[in-house]
C-alpha cells in the first residue's frame, strides 16, 4: 500500500503505509492521497489498538482511537475506516476513509464485483468475522482460494449499521 503522494497542498510527517511510535500529525487530521492504481483517497490519522493488521476494518470514536470491528447491529453506530499498517496499541497510524481500499477477507469467502457488504461478508474484522459496512461496495472480484486474502473496495465514509429496531 506504498505510493500514496499527497493530492493537495499538504506534507505528510509519516508515510501513508507507516506506523510511528512518534505523534507527526493531530489526531483526527484528515489528508487526500493519490496511488498510480488505486486514485485519490481520503485518510484520517488515528491510534492504534494490539492486534491490527493492514487492511483490518476498525471503527473509531471522538477521541481518534481505533478497535477492531465487529459491526454487530443493536451496538453504537460508530465510522469505520481501513487500516494502511500494522498500527497495535500506542502507535500512531493512517486509516482509510474514502477512495478505493484493498481490505483483508477470509480466505473462504467469495465476492462478486458491486456486492454490498452485508452481515456474514466475511471481511477480516475482529477473529475474522463477517461486518456489515454501510457506504462500501466491492469493486474487484474475490475468490475463496487460499490465496487470496483481500478485496478491494470502493468507501465512502463507511459506517456501522444503525440500530432499527
Amino acid at each position: 500500500m506504498a505510493d500514496w503522494t499527497p493530492s493537495g497542498n499538504f506534507l505528510l510527517g509519516q508515510n501513508i503505509d507507516e506506523t510511528s511510535t512518534t505523534q507527526a500529525h493531530a489526531l483526527g487530521t484528515i489528508a487526500a492521497c493519490k496511488h498510480a492504481t488505486l486514485g485519490v483517497g481520503e485518510f484520517i490519522y488515528m491510534t492504534g489498538v494490539a492486534s491490527t493488521t493492514v487492511g483490518n476494518i476498525v471503527n473509531y470514536d471522538d477521541t481518534w482511537q481505533t478497535a477492531l470491528d465487529t459491526s454487530a447491529v443493536g451496538g453504537p453506530t460508530r465510522p469505520l475506516a481501513v487500516a494502511m499498517s500494522a498500527n497495535v496499541g500506542s502507535a500512531y497510524g493512517w486509516y482509510q476513509i474514502s477512495g478505493m481500499a484493498v481490505a483483508k477477507k477470509a480466505n473462504t469467502v467469495s465476492f462478486a464485483d458491486g456486492v454490498g457488504l452485508a452481515a456474514g461478508s466475511g471481511l477480516a474484522v475482529a477473529v475474522a468475522t463477517g461486518t456489515i459496512m454501510q457506504g462500501a461496495i466491492v469493486r474487484t472480484v474475490a475468490s475463496a482460494k487460499s490465496d487470496v486474502t483481500t478485496v478491494a473496495i470502493a468507501i465512502n465514509r463507511p459506517h456501522d449499521p444503525s440500530d432499527v429496531s
